[in-house]
C-alpha cells in the first residue's frame, strides 16, 4: 500500500531551511541564488534577512621584499572580515493550472573586508623603515649601496633623473643604482602618503529575477521555467600597507553598472509524497563598468608610461551557476532536503585596466599582465536538512553544509577556504496563510594562505568561524 503525505501536512515545515541556508564563503558568492520559493503552491510571497558576522584573523608575512615570496610569519591581523546584511524577496502566483510567474529579489555576489592595526596591510609613515624592509636591507643601516637613508635614497634618484632630463647619459653603475633605488622610493612615498589607511574592499550587487512556468506531463508533475535577470554591481578596493610592494597605495572605485542575463530550469513534484526536486542554470552576466583607479607608484614603475591616476571602463563577468533543490517527505510531518550548487569561479577575473597596464610594464608577468583578483578552484557547495512538524503550528530544522572554497592560496582580500556548517531553524504558522521563520548557522571556515597576484604570500589565516541569522516572514495562500 503507497503512503501518502498530502502536502497540507508538511506546509508549516517547508521553507524552515531556507531562511539561513546557502550563504557563501567561496570567491564573492553570497545569497546562493535560491529560487525556491517559486516552487511553492499557490500564491506565495517572502521576505528575508540576513545577517553574517565572521571572525576572519591571521599573520601578516614579516617577509615585505616585493621579489620575494617566501612567507615569514609576521604580525597578528586582527579581525578582517565586516560583518554585513542582506534582504531577499520573492513573489510567484498561479496563473492556472499550467502557468506560473514569479518575482525576485536577492543580493547574489558581494564581499565586505578591513584590515586594522599594525599590520603590513596598513600603511605607516616611517619611510627610512619602510624603505629598508622593501628593500631587504640594500637600502638603510649597513647598505650595500652606501644608501642608508629614503632622504639620501630619494636624493640620489632626483639627481640621476634630473641628469637624464637635461639630456644627459648615465654611466653603468649610475644606471644601475636608479633601477635599484627608484622603486623603492616610489613605494615608500606611496607608503607614507597614505599613512593611516587601511587596506579595504566592499563589492555589492543586487539581482531582479522574472520568472515564468509551465507545467506539462499527465498529472502536470514537470516543469520548464526560465526568464530574464537584471543585476546591478559595484565595488570599491584600496590596497595598503608594504604587503602589496609597488601596489601600496592603490585604490580603485568601479561604478554601479546594470546588466541582463537569463535564468533556464526543469522542475519535478510528486505531490502526494512532497517531492520537488528542480534544476536551475543562471548564465554569465557581462558588466562594462567605469572605473577610476589611482596608483600613485605607476609613473616611476613604468619609466613615465603610464599616469598615477585613470578613468576608464573595466569589464567584469560574473559566473554562471547551477543549483539542485530537492525536497521529500520521510513520513507526513518530516520532511527532508538537498541542496547543491555550483559555481566555476576558476573562470573569473577582476582585471581594472591601469593595475593591469602597471604589470605589463614591468615586463615580468607575460603579454597579459596580472588580474587584480582571480582563483584557483570552482566552488561546489552541498547542503542536507530534516525539517519536523511538532505541533500544529510550529516546525523545527536543522542543516548541515560544506563548502569547497575556491582554492588556497586565495586573494588576500577574502582568505577564507570554504566552511563547514551546522544550523537550526524553526518556522510558526501565525495564521493559516501568514508565517514567521528564524534560523541560525555556525560555520567552521577552512584554513587559508593569502596571496597577491604577484604569487607572494603574505598572509596565514586559520583556525577562523562565522555565524549566520536569519528571519523570514511569509504568505501562502492555495
Amino acid at each position: 500500500m503507497r503512503t501518502t503525505f498530502h502536502l497540507k501536512t508538511l506546509a508549516v515545515a517547508i521553507a524552515t531551511l531556507s531562511v539561513a541556508s546557502m550563504t557563501n564563503a567561496a570567491g564573492l558568492d553570497r545569497s546562493g541564488q535560491d529560487v525556491t520559493a517559486f516552487f511553492q503552491d499557490g500564491t506565495y510571497a517572502e521576505a528575508v534577512y540576513t545577517y553574517i558576522d565572521a571572525d576572519v584573523s591571521g599573520y601578516d608575512s614579516a617577509n615585505d621584499v616585493p621579489t620575494n615570496n617566501t612567507y615569514v610569519r609576521g604580525e597578528k591581523t586582527g579581525d578582517i572580515a565586516e560583518s554585513y546584511d542582506f534582504f531577499r524577496y520573492g513573489v510567484k502566483a498561479d496563473i492556472n493550472d499550467t502557468f506560473s510567474v514569479g518575482i525576485l529579489y536577492d543580493e547574489p555576489f558581494g564581499a565586505s573586508a578591513e584590515y586594522t592595526g599594525d599590520s603590513n596591510f596598513v600603511a605607516q609613515n616611517d619611510r627610512d623603515a619602510t624603505i629598508t624592509a622593501i628593500s631587504g636591507g640594500a637600502i638603510g643601516p649597513n647598505s650595500p649601496l652606501g644608501v642608508n637613508s629614503f632622504a639620501q635614497a630619494q636624493g640620489t634618484v632626483n639627481a640621476l633623473q634630473g641628469i637624464l632630463a637635461n639630456g644627459g647619459t648615465l654611466t653603468p653603475q649610475q644606471q644601475g643604482a636608479l633601477t635599484a633605488l627608484a622603486p623603492a622610493v616610489a613605494i615608500t612615498q606611496a607608503e607614507f602618503d597614505t599613512a593611516g589607511d587601511n587596506t579595504k574592499v566592499e563589492v555589492r550587487s543586487e539581482s531582479v529575477t522574472a520568472l515564468l512556468g509551465m507545467k506539462f506531463g499527465q498529472n502536470k508533475n514537470f516543469q520548464v521555467y526560465g526568464g530574464p535577470v537584471a543585476q546591478r554591481i559595484q565595488a570599491d578596493t584600496a590596497l595598503r600597507g608594504t604587503a602589496y610592494g609597488p601596489a601600496t597605495g592603490y585604490t580603485s572605485h568601479m561604478g554601479p553598472d546594470t546588466d541582463y542575463g537569463y535564468i533556464a530550469g526543469i522542475a519535478y513534484s510528486k505531490p502526494e509524497i512532497a517531492l520537488k526536486a528542480a534544476l536551475t542554470y543562471r548564465s554569465e552576466i557581462d558588466h562594462d563598468a567605469k572605473t577610476f583607479e589611482s596608483y600613485p607608484a605607476a609613473p616611476i614603475l613604468s619609466a613615465g608610461a603610464l599616469p598615477a591616476n585613470q578613468s576608464g571602463t573595466i569589464e567584469v563577468t560574473t559566473p554562471k551557476s547551477v543549483n539542485f533543490d530537492f525536497q521529500t517527505g520521510i513520513n507526513p510531518t518530516t520532511l527532508a532536503t538537498a541542496k547543491v550548487r555550483w559555481v566555476p569561479w576558476s573562470d573569473f577575473v577582476l582585471t581594472p585596466p591601469l593595475y593591469n597596464a602597471v604589470s605589463k610594464s614591468s615586463g615580468r608577468y607575460g603579454d597579459d599582465g596580472l588580474n587584480l583578483v582571480e582563483y584557483d578552484d570552482d566552488q561546489w557547495q552541498v547542503e542536507l536538512g530534516l525539517a519536523k512538524r511538532v505541533a500544529p503550528a510550529l516546525a523545527i530544522s536543522g542543516t548541515v553544509g560544506w563548502d569547497s572554497g575556491a582554492g588556497d592560496p586565495t586573494t588576500s582580500l577574502g582568505p577564507v577556504e570554504g566552511y563547514y556548517s551546522v544550523g537550526l531553524g524553526a518556522k510558526y504558522n501565525v495564521t493559516e496563510n501568514w508565517a514567521v521563520s528564524a534560523g541560525g548557522k555556525y560555520l567552521w571556515f577552512g584554513d587559508a594562505k593569502g596571496q597577491l597576484p604577484t604569487g607572494k604570500l603574505v598572509g596565514d589565516f586559520q583556525d577562523n568561524d562565522g555565524y549566520i541569522a536569519g528571519l523570514k516572514l511569509s504568505y501562502q495562500a492555495k
